[in-house]
């Protein structure tokens, strides 16, 4: 996970991380606790919301949750039957 790149939008939608907690659902020190340990205990359902609160694009979400882990070929559309 891009931490820095997420506190970039955080900023970008004149929001603080407490903030974000609170519209996520989050207590604000389990947020930071989880962005200390660069994302790796943040749920599916978390990274989900912040999607949504802070209207990441694909490749913005991307960017942000999958820091170049992504098989080189994930933003490929597959072809299927």
């Amino acid at each position: 996970m891009n931490v820095n790149k997420l506190k970039g939008k955080i900023v970008e939608h004149e929001m603080n991380i407490e903030e974000l907690a609170d519209k996520i659902g989050v207590d604000k020190s389990t947020l930071y606790r989880k962005l200390n340990r660069k994302g790796e205990t943040l749920s599916i359902k978390e990274a989900n919301s912040i999607v949504n609160v802070l209207n990441l694009s694909k490749e913005e979400s991307v960017a942000i949750f999958f820091n170049g882990n992504v098989a080189p070929y994930a933003n490929e559309e597959l072809e299927c039957c």
